[in-house]
């Protein structure tokens, strides 16, 4: 329930609730691979090179964040240019993505 709180110049506001932490949610270490990176980079392990697809498995497109977040740690490189799409990243797994994936199992 909200906390009312009046304050001297006599109007009512209404406070936040306290933070609730999440019970089963833990804080994950800082560069440990989140849920979609997770699943978009242990789909190269088992692609010739360690390309990384495209689409999603429910035929939906990366996220570039994803992607991008994956090519800034280092877990994934940009393999070559789309000239029909330049806009597509076409990356394929790298040994640090592997390492990072097998650590996480």
């Amino acid at each position: 329930m909200p906390v009312s709180r009046k304050f001297a110049d006599g109007n009512n506001v209404v406070a936040l609730q306290p933070h609730r932490p999440r019970g089963d949610r833990k804080a994950k270490p800082r560069g440990a691979l989140s849920g979609a990176q997770r699943d978009w980079l242990a789909r190269g392990l088992v692609q010739p090179g360690g390309k990384l697809p495209l689409f999603d498995r429910d035929g939906q497109k990366v996220n570039d964040r994803t992607i991008k977040s994956c090519i800034r740690h280092g877990f994934a490189e940009p393999w070559f240019d789309n000239p029909i799409k330049p806009d597509w990243l076409v990356c394929k797994l790298t040994d640090k993505g592997r390492i990072a994936l097998n650590t996480e199992f």
